[in-house]
């Protein structure tokens, strides 16, 4: 895919599969998905619960639960190709050049130590810094996440924080070893949303400010519109449409983009009912043949309930549909 910065990509992500054996069979739960991300950009990844949004980045950062696996594809970070590496060169590469927030930031922290004690380990397991160094760059990690008194609540443990200050140490541990990229996975979610809005903004500054690249994974189209460069919109293990923000925002290219922009409320109409798009998502054991997204189409013609779109160019985005095929969606 080519990328409108000269500069290669940071994070280049290939055809990736992702299956889980069950009783019943293996079920694909990512089928083929592609994209890049630029050193400095923030790549919103966004859809429905079970869309796989979550599930790419625990891929990207060697975190899948069993029995899941990477069954094809391929994962280049920085030129190296990192989907094949041992755990021990994944955990090294995760503190350091990767790093992730998740959703539930008491997962990422240790109840039982300082927020001062985790930041510190982390930062001493990844650069060349001595105990003192270590603190006095813990404590400005606080400070650059606006962590009031860092002085004082680097010596502080998790349960004396609030979420959305427990949010921002876990933004702060992060970005402690410096890393090139940050998988943030649905940041903002246990927080209300004026919190939520300084989070993201502060991910954004920092992320900014420190050059890192960022795959922010959520579904909730705000704060991808706020917030990211450009924005993969996934549906069933695909994706389905990828492309500059405010190209997918104001002119989507695939019907259940377009679902979803419509699912959002504006300021500016006065809609009496947001639309939605009827029916459900399918089931990863019971996926429809051709296209996953047919049956709940209201553009969907014989080629898609036959055959499978890859993405194509529409524009500056792309897009997997055949209503921008040659051949239509009659063929």
């Amino acid at each position: 895919m080519n990328h409108s910065k000269s500069s290669a990509p940071l994070l280049s992500v290939r055809d990736l599969c992702v299956e889980f054996p069950t009783r019943h069979g293996v079920l694909k739960a990512l089928d083929r998905v592609s994209f890049d991300i630029a050193p400095g950009e923030i790549l919103g990844v966004v859809g429905e619960s079970g869309a796989g949004k979550s599930l790419t980045g625990a891929a990207l950062i060697g975190l899948l639960e069993p029995p899941g696996r990477v069954a094809s594809g391929e994962i280049w970070f920085e030129g190296q190709r990192i989907d094949q590496l041992p755990a021990d060169g994944m955990r090294r590469l995760r503190g350091r050049k990767i790093g992730a927030i998740f959703q539930d930031p008491l997962t990422s922290l240790n109840p039982l130590f300082t927020v001062g004690q985790q930041l510190v380990e982390t930062i001493r397991a990844h650069l060349p810094l001595n105990e003192r160094e270590a603190r006095e760059r813990a404590i400005d990690l606080l400070r650059q996440t606006g962590i009031p008194a860092p002085e004082a609540r680097v010596d502080q443990y998790p349960h004396q924080f609030s979420g959305g200050m427990r949010q921002r140490v876990v933004i702060a541990l992060a970005l402690a070893a410096e890393p090139k990229l940050i998988v943030a996975d649905e940041p903002t979610t246990a927080l209300d949303v004026s919190i939520q809005a300084q989070i993201i903004g502060l991910l954004r500054r920092v992320c900014r400010e420190h050059g890192a690249a960022v795959m922010l994974v959520t579904h909730d189209m705000g704060v991808i519109a706020e917030t990211c460069d450009r924005v993969a919109v996934m549906y069933a293990g695909r994706v389905v449409e990828v492309g500059p923000v405010q190209q997918v925002i104001h002119c989507p290219a695939h019907p259940y983009t377009i679902g979803l922009m419509g699912s959002i409320p504006s300021m500016s109409s006065d809609r009496e009912r947001l639309q939605q798009i009827d029916g459900a998502m399918p089931r990863l054991n019971a996926m429809p043949a051709g296209c996953a997204f047919h049956p709940r189409c209201d553009q969907a013609g014989p080629r898609c309930r036959r055959e499978l779109p890859a993405l194509m160019d529409v524009g500056s985005t792309r897009a997997a549909c055949w209503v921008h095929d040659a051949g239509g969606v009659e063929a």
